[in-house]
C-alpha cells in the first residue's frame, strides 16, 4: 500500500499542479474549448501509473505478477491520485477560479480524467504483467 500512496500522491499533486499552472498561464475552465497543450496532462497518469506499477512489481512481488494483481495496484494508485486531484480541484473552483470557472465544464474534465486513468491502468497492467497465462 505504501507504493500506491507514494505514486498516487505524485500523480495527484502533479495533476492538481497542472490545473493551477493552466490558471496562472491564463487558461481557465470558462470556455468549452480545450487548448491543444492541455492534452499533455494525459501524460501525468500514464507515466505515473507505469512507473508506480513497475516499482510495485520490482520491489514487492519479486518481478512476477499477473494482470489482476497489476490492475489492482493501478486502481489503488488511481484512488489516491483521484482523492488528491479532486481535493485540489475543489479548492481551485472554490477559492481561485471564482466566477471564471465553469463547473459543468470542469466536471466534464474530471470525468475525462477518470476515463484516461482507467485506460492507463489497463495499459500499464497489460504491459507490465509477467504471467500472461495466469489471470490472477
Amino acid at each position: 500500500m505504501k507504493n500506491a500512496i507514494i505514486y498516487g500522491l505524485i500523480i495527484g499533486i502533479l495533476s492538481g499542479g497542472w490545473l493551477f499552472a493552466m490558471h496562472w498561464a491564463g487558461y481557465d475552465t470558462q470556455a468549452d474549448k480545450t487548448a491543444p497543450f492541455e492534452y499533455f496532462s494525459i501524460l501525468i497518469p500514464v507515466i505515473g501509473l507505469y512507473f508506480g506499477v513497475r516499482s510495485y512489481r520490482e520491489n514487492e512481488t519479486n518481478g512476477k505478477f499477473g494482470f489482476l494483481q497489476a490492475f489492482g495496484q493501478s486502481f489503488k494508485i488511481l484512488i489516491v491520485a483521484g482523492v488528491v486531484a479532486i481535493a485540489m480541484g475543489i479548492w481551485y473552483v472554490s477559492y481561485i477560479g471564482g466566477q471564471k470557472t465553469n463547473t459543468q465544464d470542469f466536471s466534464g474534465r474530471i470525468f475525462a480524467a477518470l476515463l484516461i486513468g482507467v485506460l492507463s491502468a489497463l495499459a500499464a497492467s497489460l504491459l507490465l504483467m509477467t504471467k500472461p497465462e495466469q489471470v490472477d
